[in-house]
């Protein structure tokens, strides 16, 4: 199997070299083409490529980028706020991910080079909130930042220490937390010492389905197992099932996950364990995307017999499972954690 990342090629905005980090990352990756560019959105070799260079794309490009907005932006479901990125895109491929509809068919890594203002943003809005004033559904006692909205920072380990640097942040901050979601297995952010003040929430989904669905992630079982082993080195771990992707025979595969993950995780996790659920959002132009490159997939998540149009917040149209199937489906599906996993609580499910 080709290695995750085997970066040949480096687009660069103007001014990276001159950070730190940016030299740092240049450095790490020497025999690779520099491509200069005025901006990390705009790469039409990127956007507007063969869709066939999808995969190989993201294993061969690295985009680095210099971070221009630094605002903290309210969330509410899983995290209080949205912290200012340290990078967005990702080399794996989930077939579901909405992150390819901002940036057309590939989105490779980009990383921002520019690690001390991010840093320095959200330790700003952190001392400007002060102590919570009331438990809430994302946290009891600490305002959380969500770090890794338009990608995977376990990934993003391996290109940078700005995930350590962020570990770091929020170890020191009073009455703030971080937060991100992985698929990914990286065992260097073992050492970086999170005191209970970084939380991981492992993405996970049956076997079957994400053999299919999480194109290049880290295997489901490898994915468990190492909720133990951050557990272990002081991280708050949490689980985040999604996408729960509807199909024939769908309880027996998720009650036999809840049943694998109930066995391995330590006893001293469980019960503070807590689950997002997030039913299945498809959109027309991934669709039509996938078609392209992975049509087996859109044979699950195209489904217009169960599902029907929404509007985002955002004001996209999406579809999602259809009103009110999906509050039914969405009842049996946490009835039989309950039934698997009693000690899971549910921080919020939609």
């Amino acid at each position: 199997m080709p290695p995750l990342l085997d970066i040949r090629c480096i687009y660069l905005e103007p001014g990276v070299e001159a950070h730190a980090r940016g030299r740092e990352i240049l450095a790490r990756f020497p025999d690779a083409e520099r491509v200069p560019v005025a901006s990390h959105w705009r790469i039409p070799e990127l956007r507007e490529g063969d869709a066939g260079d999808y995969l190989r794309n993201k294993r061969e490009v690295l985009v680095l980028g210099v971070k221009k907005g630094m605002a903290c932006r309210p969330n509410g479901r899983s995290a209080d706020f949205i912290a200012p990125s340290s990078s967005n895109g990702c080399a794996m491929a989930c077939a579901y991910c909405y992150v390819a509809r901002r940036k057309g068919h590939a989105n490779p890594v980009s990383v921002f080079v520019n690690i001390e203002e991010i840093c320095a943003a959200i330790a700003r809005h952190a001392a400007r909130q002060g102590a919570k004033p009331a438990p809430n559904q994302v946290d009891p006692h600490d305002w959380v930042y969500d770090l890794g909205e338009n990608g995977d920072l376990s990934l993003d380990a391996a290109v940078s220490d700005n995930v350590r640097d962020l570990v770091a942040l929020f170890r020191g901050l009073p009455g703030a937390k971080g937060s991100f979601a992985t698929k990914w297995v990286n065992p260097a952010l073992l050492d970086y010492d999170p005191r209970g003040k970084t939380r991981i929430r492992m993405s996970l989904m049956p076997p079957a389905l994400a053999k299919l669905l999480d194109v290049r992630t880290a295997p489901v079982a490898e994915r468990i197992r190492f909720m133990a082993e951050l557990h272990r080195a002081g991280y708050e771990v949490q689980v985040n099932f999604s996408p729960v992707v509807l199909r024939e025979g769908w309880e027996a595969e998720w009650g036999a996950l809840f049943a694998e993950l109930d066995a391995a995780l330590p006893d001293t996790l469980k019960p503070h364990l807590a689950a997002e659920i997030i039913m299945l959002t498809h959109n027309a132009a991934l669709h039509e995307v996938n078609l392209s490159w992975h049509p087996k997939a859109e044979a699950l998540l195209w489904r217009p017999d169960i599902q029907e149009e929404k509007r985002s917040e955002g004001g996209q149209v999406n579809l999602r499972y259809r009103t009110p199937w999906k509050g039914r489906w969405l009842a049996r599906f946490q009835a039989l954690l309950a039934r698997h996993m009693p000690y899971c609580r549910v921080r919020y499910a939609f």
